[in-house]
């Protein structure tokens, strides 16, 4: 169990969307520090924030945070991009894009911040999945959360020795930026950020932050087939 009162956290792509609500959330749960991160700086007037410029797919970019936040104790691996085309017609330049940013971004953050976290505790490491994780129809989208979803669970293995918690985290559509042109219902990202960080605190392996991630966790052990993301 991570409580957030009085730690050191870190957000990537905080200045927005589920990030910005994580931001939020820990603050008033009293973290003592957050590190919020975007592709490009930013202003924030909050004392208890630090915003930091990071590009998850600069090695050096990723080094330099884990240098400049070399007191976190609390990682939310959170900066992600969809680009939602279909494999077979899909433009391949995004779809290694995708990959790059949603798979081997956060294992570049993890690989670096895994010892400042040993350093100070072990602390908690949390990985931002999607529903889409175990879903067919999303594109390189859903194959790149699917193989986020490995990943974490890898790295809760890994990550165990220095007993650093982690967590993984699946939602469904959430009233982002993101999906803004989707017809879709989708969640607040306060309440998302809310369930995610209560799941943190309760020491949860994964978390499930809506009905509908729920109900297709359930449906995983059902026939391959009916796991599909149903048209609009």
């Amino acid at each position: 169990m991570v409580a957030v009162a009085g730690r050191v956290v870190v957000v990537t792509g905080g200045r927005r969307g589920l990030g910005a609500a994580l931001v939020d959330e820990v603050l008033v749960r009293g973290a003592a520090k957050v590190y919020s991160t975007a592709r490009s700086a930013y202003a924030d007037e909050r004392p208890r924030v630090v915003t930091v410029p990071l590009e998850v797919r600069s090695e050096e970019s990723v080094a330099a945070l884990a240098e400049i936040a070399a007191d976190a104790e609390i990682v939310f691996n959170n900066a992600g991009v969809l680009h939602p085309a279909p494999l077979l017609t899909g433009d391949v330049e995004q779809m290694t894009e995708t990959f790059d940013v949603n798979v081997f971004g956060p294992l570049r953050v993890a690989r670096a911040f895994a010892p400042v976290l040993a350093a100070n505790g072990g602390g908690a490491l949390v990985n931002m999945h999607s529903v889409l994780s175990w879903l067919a129809g999303a594109g390189a989208y859903g194959a790149s959360k699917a193989a986020a979803w490995s990943l974490t669970n890898s790295l809760r293995l890994e990550l165990a020795p220095q007993h650093t918690h982690v967590v993984g985290v699946h939602a469904g559509f959430i009233d982002t930026d993101m999906v803004s042109a989707l017809e879709r219902s989708k969640a607040k990202p306060a309440d998302v950020a809310a369930r995610i960080v209560d799941g943190l605190e309760a020491g949860d392996a994964e978390v499930l932050a809506d009905d509908v991630s729920a109900t297709v966790k359930a449906a995983l052990s059902g026939p391959v087939e009916h796991l599909a993301f149903p048209a609009a």
